[in-house]
């Protein structure tokens, strides 16, 4: 399972790449692995050993400390994201609010998804006065 760590890494080696316009079998000859294991970095499947992460960084002409780049920054908005869904998902209105749903068919959680999504973008918009 990919950790918040590994998956910005894998970001940031997706995003350095992509700048420099390589191709994931281009960036993986040059470091000496199959570009199967460029795609497991990049999603975060695989953790990036430093041996590796110094060669990828050496490959992409960038310091090793630009894969950390806004790494706390990452950490911190997760930190937050889970406080506020850890308390969203305690409420019983919260949890009586998916049993119903999903004891719906189909076709009326689909309605009823759609509905919630428009109620949600009405209230984003700007009233007239």
């Amino acid at each position: 399972m990919a950790t918040d760590i590994d998956l910005h890494l894998g970001r940031r080696l997706r995003r350095r790449r992509r700048l420099l316009g390589l191709t994931q079998q281009q960036l993986a000859m040059q470091v000496g692995i199959r570009f199967q294991q460029i795609q497991k970095y990049e999603c975060g499947a695989n953790r990036i050993s430093a041996a590796r992460l110094w060669q990828l960084a050496e490959a992409l002409e960038t310091p090793v400390n630009y894969f950390y780049d806004g790494l706390a920054e990452a950490m911190e908005r997760q930190e937050t994201a889970n406080g506020a869904n850890g308390e969203m998902f305690s409420r019983k209105e919260t949890l009586d609010l998916i049993q119903a749903y999903y004891q719906l068919g189909e076709r009326p959680r689909r309605r009823l998804l759609d509905l919630a999504k428009s109620l949600h973008a009405e209230g984003d918009a700007p009233t007239a006065a």
